[in-house]
């Protein structure tokens, strides 16, 4: 016999569910049919219907040209190296900064936090003419180091682990000082272990923003060597796929494919790490 209280549970929470599915499925019909259309011939692309199943599929063809004319493992390792190091550096830079601006009281901090927010103002295209004249003078044009040094520090970072931070309770700071831990290790041996949560949900915001950016790559790189995913994709585009856009679904398909496998292993600390920032202002 069916539990009555499951049943009443069930139909409450129908229209959240109802409105959940409906809101997962707009998000989710462009990649949808971007793995459509990267199946389809090019006869079909444009066709009056709107299958996402293919009459006549052209898988093979569509994957087999990207693979043979674009070297997208040498894209995805750009990209990989470089959303890397920036993530490195920016949490080298970050937590500590976080941690003094949540954790540690000395005159001017919450007029430096006040900085900080201002800088989450600034869009960075604004530093480009400036960065790029430093790194043409300095001959770093077309190197790791320019994709790199310019994200190094980020204020977003910063304003993100010092929400979370300012979660975390005092006692466990202070038993590690009583211990005799100093304020570095007690950043990289206590406060760092406790925030994964923090740090997953800023990965993938950092991943993704710099694996999809485009517009900073193009100012510093000339070289194919050096493309990274975006930039691979808009160059197939230019040079070989040209308006065949089963070839070009394809392409980015395989380029945006590492970044949706991370976020699906890392959707559950993700969640927590956005929902713990909140928790104390």
């Amino acid at each position: 016999m069916a539990d009555p209280n499951a049943t009443r549970s069930l139909t409450a929470d129908l229209p959240r569910l109802l409105l959940l599915g409906l809101a997962a499925f707009i998000a989710l019909a462009p990649y949808l049919w971007m793995i459509s259309v990267s199946m389809k011939p090019q006869s079909e692309v444009f066709a009056a219907s709107l299958d996402l199943i293919p009459n006549e599929l052209a898988l093979i063809e569509n994957y087999g040209k990207v693979l043979e004319r674009v070297p997208v493992g040498t894209y995805n390792l750009n990209g990989l190296i470089v959303c890397f190091g920036i993530l490195v550096f920016q949490i080298l830079f970050a937590v500590p900064a976080a941690y003094a601006l949540a954790k540690l009281n000395f005159p001017g901090r919450d007029i430096v936090f006040g900085f900080v927010m201002l800088g989450l103002l600034v869009p960075y295209q604004t530093t480009a003419l400036p960065l790029y004249i430093g790194f043409a003078t300095t001959g770093l044009l077309d190197t790791y180091t320019a994709l790199i040094a310019p994200f190094v520090c980020s204020v977003f970072a910063i304003f993100l682990f010092r929400q979370f931070f300012r979660a975390l309770p005092d006692d466990l700071i202070n038993a590690a000082r009583i211990d005799g831990m100093g304020e570095f290790s007690i950043v990289w041996r206590v406060i760092l272990p406790n925030a994964w949560p923090a740090a997953t949900a800023f990965a993938i915001f950092s991943v993704v923003a710099h694996w999809n950016d485009l517009f900073w790559p193009l100012v510093v790189v000339q070289k194919g060597d050096l493309y990274t995913p975006a930039m691979g994709i808009l160059a197939f585009r230019s040079v070989e796929a040209g308006e065949d856009y089963g070839a070009l679904m394809a392409a980015a398909l395989l380029v945006t494919a590492p970044l949706v496998i991370a976020f699906l292993f890392a959707q559950r600390r993700f969640i927590e790490g956005i929902t713990m920032t909140g928790l104390k202002g």
